[in-house]
């Protein structure tokens, strides 16, 4: 397992007995993640919620309880998102979903604004405590009479769905290019054939934009799956390809992992971001691979990449035919044919 020194922050309160773990019943994680700091608690200790599909399946495979219903928590632990509106939804709900005289505690790191979100918590909360290690703060506050309750309810709202681009899509803080067509996105938009048949799938598809855009400009697809990990994305998806019918079923699944079916194309604009800021090479090469996995002997895989990432290696070795559709001062769009393997 990964150091992981924000999560490692955030136990460092129960770890020094300066908050008791709840008497009766689990703590509520809420955007729990999996990390050595998990391994030695009891797994009755923690019921965890996770919208993010691959962060979700660590923690089930690691033996916890993810939440099902609405029972209001002693204790609530938070790992905040970047995106401010998002962030401070997800602390008034924490707030919201913990019992009078319970805790709510985050933790975040100080290159990530932990001094700001410490500030939104006490803002909500009317009180804080907190702790710095590793870089990282982790605060916490009780919740009682003097949580500013006009407050609570308007950013209990701030990640709201709302619509985007016109009335075209509804969109919500937090996912990749939330308010906006992704330029990435829309280059390969307007670069893809016109001609696609059968069987398609859109790897990340984010709130549905390119999924929309293939299914409105070909005709001749029968089907698109589109294959998102984060939850709250797919929730959006979902309503943005309603107006396809039964022509496109959004699925939340890992697209670095296998896929089940068989496609004519595919088209894709992976995440190169996962948790932080750094690149993640390692998210798309694993897209491609399974792209490649997935194709029919004659299939597409068009997918678009900002110029400095290393893909052409990984397509190469995957593909028997790569070029370079379009690019432009930001981004290449790759068209590879034919996953090497097939016959």
């Amino acid at each position: 397992m990964s150091h992981d020194p924000v999560l490692d922050t955030l136990f460092l309160p129960l770890e020094d007995g300066l908050i008791d773990w709840p008497a009766k019943g689990p703590a509520l994680f809420l955007r729990a993640r999996m990390g050595d700091a998990l391994d030695d608690i009891s797994r009755d200790k923690l019921v965890c919620e996770q919208s993010f599909k691959p962060a979700y399946d660590a923690l089930i495979r690691a033996g916890f309880a993810m939440r099902e219903g609405a029972a209001r928590a002693e204790l609530t632990l938070v790992l905040p998102p970047r995106q401010r509106e998002e962030g401070r939804a997800l602390l008034a709900r924490a707030i919201q979903e913990t019992i009078e005289g319970g805790i709510v505690m985050a933790a975040v790191s100080n290159t990530e604004g932990a001094k700001t979100i410490e500030g939104d918590l006490k803002a909500l909360a009317g009180n804080i405590s907190s702790q710095s290690k590793n870089k990282c703060r982790v605060f916490w506050a009780t919740v009682d009479a003097r949580a500013d309750t006009a407050l609570l309810a308007e950013w209990l709202q701030l990640d709201a769905p709302r619509k985007i681009v016109e009335g075209r899509f509804t969109s919500r803080p937090g996912l990749f290019a939330w308010d906006h067509i992704d330029a990435g996105s829309k280059l390969l938009a307007d670069h893809l054939p016109r001609t696609f048949k059968g069987k398609v799938a859109d790897l990340g598809a984010g709130f549905g934009y390119l999924s929309d855009e293939v299914l409105t400009q070909n005709p001749g697809i029968t089907h698109l799956d589109a294959i998102e990990a984060e939850g709250r994305a797919v929730e959006m998806a979902k309503l943005n390809l309603a107006t396809h019918g039964d022509r496109a079923t959004v699925h939340w699944l890992d697209a670095t992992k296998a896929l089940s079916d068989t496609y004519d194309a595919i088209v894709s604009n992976p995440p190169f971001h996962v948790s932080d800021r750094a690149d993640r090479h390692d998210v798309g090469k694993a897209f491609i691979t399974s792209a490649a996995n997935a194709l029919t002997s004659g299939g597409q895989l068009w997918i678009v990449a900002n110029r400095h990432l290393p893909y052409e290696e990984t397509l190469e070795a995957s593909f028997k035919h790569v070029t370079v559709a379009a690019q432009n001062n930001f981004y290449k769009v790759f068209k590879a044919v034919g996953p090497k393997g097939r016959k």
